[in-house]
């Protein structure tokens, strides 16, 4: 007995400084299974920690005598129940033993010594208590029948409480690596929570956000391989889809993140923005069929899983995917796929983590759709309202011209009433004093022919003033088309030059005339051009420098295949200004500081008469070098010949 007294405490001692010097628990059991099979002279040792959790989530420590390894390989049990049938003999220290007891054993067993070669004959087990709970299992194991005594058991009774000891040490360290691992990964899922919250805050663009987020999901989660897929449905409003009917929908990758260290060169091909139909793959219709759940796949090459998924998946590389709808208000917007390259089983805390995640994917799609739809209102409704300022500024600036034409009509009117006032009164004035004058009493005959003449000198311009009013009425109102004729254009020019001569009775007149030696016809309305000429020539004579020659040219010409007829009337006098140039063709409009007298509407008539006759008419005043006069110059270009005249067409 005092052998045994001193054997029981050497091995508690040795025990105890097994736990006070290890520091890792599988390796603390380890050496304790060995000492006690050495102790003991057992076949092998095994002890199993029994914690809060199950049996065979506890911690294990096994050892074998080096001749049975050598001697046996180890065979792994492929089967509980196979163990079971051949449980061996099994005798236990303690005197108070339960059914429960035995069945801990029992599962102590397949828990710890499927490693072991077998068969297994007798086993000496022995609960271990602290606290008053059971915390694990002794197991001395032997490979050939055996009769364990008294001394033995008694032994292995007194060791108990050392061994609980370490058993305790060991859940205890097992439940701290387990709350270590527990902290670990909820920093991680609130560093990601918060790292979310903060992207869903930016100004990055949706995808580029959907990139970083499923990045950020598949690196916290350690997943090997993260997607997130788009849907994008033929018929948006669900009009024509049934209940659990599978939509016409075109699936897209808009976010795709790999750990490289993990897969093969052929894994970590770029799949974003591929295509795929969701009637092409059945993985994902399952998430209609189902209603909206999350498909997990811990395994799928133990074929309980039968489907086919799209290419893109990859599900020879990552037999373990997870498969998350991203649902709002009961439609399915995408999905967010986990994948691992081995078999996992998926979390509770990572499946809530995922979910959340997904409801915030789902809330910022409709957001960013929402925003797209009203950033396009907007930029719409901004596009209209461009348009309609740019059409108000239009309106306003055609209505401020309107009114600056009508302010310009206005002082015309007022001017030419003005003017039109002064040439009427002005004839008639002088009229009214011969009148008077011829009542006097006592007139000799020779004044009384004066006043006679005057009168029918002013009668005359008033039925000329008159006469050209109406004239220019009817040219403006385009009623006739000229009666054209062909004429002698070198003739009608001399005896035009004549005839403005005699009218003058000036012999300071002078007007020269260069005409080609060929005489030239013209086709026109010989009354009209008449007129042009004698208004022209008069208008060069009355404002031409004393002792100066009036010079009259005409010329042929072609321009692009049509003949014109050029009579150019040049004169030396005061210069005419652009601005003078801009008005000198209007009715009653003079040239500024010309006092010569005149009815104001012989260059308007002109005008009026050449744009009847299909011409043009220009006026172009050149300063004469070291002089203040200016040599002005009228050019009147009329056509030949009619479009419609049988010599323009025989040429």
């Amino acid at each position: 007995m005092q052998h045994q007294a001193q054997n029981t405490h050497a091995l508690a001692q040795q025990i105890t400084q097994i736990i006070a010097k290890s520091t890792a628990t599988a390796l603390m059991l380890e050496e304790i299974a060995e000492l006690l099979g050495v102790a003991f002279q057992a076949d092998a040792c095994c002890l199993v920690t029994i914690g809060s959790e199950s049996i065979t989530e506890g911690t294990t420590g096994y050892w074998c005598s080096e001749k049975h390894l050598k001697l046996v390989q180890p065979q792994p049990v492929s089967s509980a129940d196979h163990l079971l049938i051949k449980m061996p003999v099994v005798q236990c220290a303690s005197d108070k033993i339960s059914i429960e007891d035995i069945a801990n054993i029992q599962k102590c067993l397949l828990t710890g010594c499927q490693n072991l070669p077998a068969p297994i004959q007798a086993v000496l087990a022995v609960h271990t208590r602290f606290g008053e709970e059971n915390n694990g299992v002794i197991c001395l194991i032997k490979f050939h029948s055996y009769e364990w005594n008294e001394s033995e058991k008694q032994l292995l009774k007194d060791l108990e409480s050392c061994c609980a000891i370490a058993f305790a040490h060991a859940i205890q360290s097992h439940t701290i690596t387990n709350q270590q691992q527990y902290l670990h990964k909820t920093n991680q899922h609130q560093s990601l929570i918060k790292q979310l919250t903060i992207l869903s805050r930016s100004n990055l663009e949706l995808n580029q956000m959907l990139q970083l987020v499923i990045g950020s999901t598949a690196e916290a989660l350690q997943a090997d391989r993260g997607l997130l897929i788009l849907l994008k449905y033929t018929d948006p409003l669900f009009i024509n889809r049934p209940k659990k009917q599978i939509p016409k929908a075109k699936a897209t990758v808009v976010g795709e993140w790999v750990n490289n260290k993990n897969l093969s060169r052929t894994s970590q091909d770029n799949t974003l923005e591929q295509s795929f139909w969701l009637a092409d793959c059945g993985l994902c219709q399952r998430i209609f069929t189902e209603s909206g759940k999350p498909i997990m796949i811990n395994d799928c090459t133990d074929g309980q899983d039968n489907y086919e998924a799209a290419p893109l998946f990859a599900i020879n590389e990552f037999p373990a995917t997870l498969l998350m709808p991203l649902e709002n208000q009961g439609r399915i917007l995408g999905f967010v796929v986990l994948q691992q390259t081995f078999p996992r089983t998926w979390q509770p805390s990572e499946l809530n983590l995922i979910e959340m995640l997904c409801a915030q994917i789902s809330n910022a799609i409709i957001q960013s759709q929402t925003l797209r739809q009203v950033q396009n209102l907007v930029d719409e409704r901004t596009e209209q309202l461009k348009r309609s300022l740019e059409v108000q500024s239009k309106l306003y600036e055609r209505t401020k011209q309107y009114v600056e034409q009508l302010q310009q009509l206005n002082e015309l009117k007022d001017e030419f009433v003005s003017n039109i006032s002064d040439r009427l009164r002005y004839p008639l004035t002088n009229m009214l004093m011969s009148i008077r004058n011829l009542r006097l009493p006592g007139i000799p005959p020779e004044r009384q022919t004066r006043y006679l003449d005057i009168l029918e000198e002013e009668c005359t311009k008033e039925i000329t003033l008159i006469n050209d009013l109406l004239t220019l009425q009817k040219l403006e109102s385009h009623q006739e088309a000229p009666q054209l004729e062909t004429i002698d254009l070198n003739s009608t020019l001399e005896a035009g030059v004549q005839t403005c001569l005699n009218k003058l009775k000036d012999p300071k007149y002078n007007i020269v005339v260069d005409l080609p030696e060929t005489a030239l016809e013209l086709q026109t309305e010989v009354e009209s051009f008449e007129r042009i000429l004698q208004e022209l020539l008069n208008n060069a004579c009355k404002y031409s420098e004393k002792g100066s020659t009036v010079h009259l040219k005409a010329t042929h010409q072609v321009i692009d295949q049509l003949d014109q007829i050029m009579i150019k009337v040049v004169n030396t006098g005061r210069g005419i200004s652009d601005e003078e140039a801009a008005y000198i063709f209007d009715k009653f409009r003079r040239g500024k500081g010309r006092w010569i007298p005149g009815t104001g509407l012989g260059l308007a008539l002109v005008k009026s008469l050449v744009q009847h006759l299909n011409g043009a008419i220009a006026v172009e005043s050149t300063p004469i070098p070291n002089s203040q006069l200016s040599e002005i110059c009228f050019t009147l270009t009329l056509p030949q010949f009619s479009d419609h005249s049988p010599s323009n067409s025989e040429q």
